[in-house]
């Protein structure tokens, strides 16, 4: 495929996923994968449907990412496996994107919890364009090069089983907001978005959350308690880690369907959001460096934060507004690694 062609081909995948849930077949799609997967509402489906589509699948989007790579696509393709989490929907859809727009061959290996989906989207891909050098890994071919994202354990399990492979690996990451207390109650629930959305699960979710020294939770947490929308595995986890903060006898908000705990570090339960103090932008903006490794991306509506401390701090090359972190472009890589550079160059 060259380069008209596979704009084409996500183009026209943008323009079906356009009606995903008007029709039979796409409805009965969000009913198996919400069977397959409890974590997966049909909310959250459409709404990850909806975020790849309107992001990554614009015409002038793809044209203007595929622009910065012109030797892509490659004339001689390699077999790519992609190895996907499923903690949330499509999230390995990016990957096999950046394969298939590379010109390379991309074997798919999704996780049990997001098959469903996965494969819908393979099965569209190969109606718009029957000979797509996509497929599901049969474990018979010998790939190229790997790409695969998972728990840190699981990172070690993929490093010993393809050390001998070009790798592209992604570990468990997690992502931050900075308030100044100027936001409104608009700029809150957009925020809450970022927090809830996919039940916490995504390493875009904001599980910590700095603001100054001086600031008032109140409205934090009246907007994050009339957020409304978590499943049942959510919510006991929620239950679970009340009771123990409460056994312990661990200060905290309670939200009615999640914690909020002043602490300076990421929580480790899914339903407890940490909110940390500052004295100053650059007392966070150290922080943010430092931690680097583990951060994701970072949402702040100060946007001369964003341009005065970006130079000398690396998580701001994946700086976002809030309620924008479960929206990523074409050009917000995962762990800020150019996927389509490390494609081109895999020999």
């Amino acid at each position: 495929m060259n380069k008209e062609q596979i704009i084409h081909l996500f183009v026209s995948l943008g323009e079906r996923l356009a009606h995903f849930g008007e029709d039979p077949t796409s409805c009965q799609v969000i009913n198996d994968a919400s069977a397959a997967n409890s974590w997966f509402s049909e909310v959250e489906i459409r709404n990850a449907i909806e975020a790849i589509r309107s992001q990554m699948l614009n015409e002038n989007h793809l044209r203007t990412w595929l622009d910065r790579y012109p030797s892509l696509p490659v004339t001689t393709p390699r077999s790519v496996l992609v190895v996907m989490a499923g903690n949330i929907p499509l999230v390995g859809f990016f990957d096999l994107l950046c394969v298939i727009a590379s010109g390379n061959r991309c074997l798919v290996k999704p996780s049990s919890k997001d098959r469903v989906l996965m494969q819908f989207v393979i099965d569209q891909l190969h109606e718009i364009y029957p000979a797509v050098l996509v497929e599901l890994f049969d474990r018979k071919s010998i790939p190229d090069a790997v790409i695969a994202t998972g728990s840190d354990n699981a990172v070690r399990h993929f490093q010993a089983e393809y050390g001998s492979l070009p790798m592209l690996l992604r570990g468990s990451r997690s992502s931050v907001a900075i308030l100044t207390g100027t936001e409104s109650k608009t700029d809150l629930s957009a925020l809450c978005s970022d927090i809830y959305m996919y039940s916490g699960l995504g390493c875009r979710n904001i599980s910590l959350i700095f603001a100054p020294e001086n600031y008032d939770t109140t409205q934090l947490a009246e907007t994050m308690r009339a957020y409304n929308s978590h499943n049942t595995g959510y919510i006991n986890n929620y239950r679970q880690h009340r009771a123990i903060l409460a056994m312990n006898g661990v200060a905290h908000t309670d939200l009615g369907h999640s914690v909020l705990i002043e602490e300076r570090a990421f929580p480790t339960a899914i339903s407890q959001i940490n909110i940390a103090r500052y004295s100053s932008l650059a007392e966070v903006a150290e922080w943010l460096s430092i931690n680097d490794e583990e951060i994701q991306c970072v949402a702040c509506n100060d946007s001369n934060f964003i341009s005065q401390y970006a130079v000398n701090c690396a998580p701001l090359r994946r700086a976002t507004t809030l309620g924008s972190t479960q929206h990523p472009s074409l050009t917000d890589y995962p762990d800020a690694a150019d996927v389509l550079e490390w494609l081109k160059n895999i020999g």
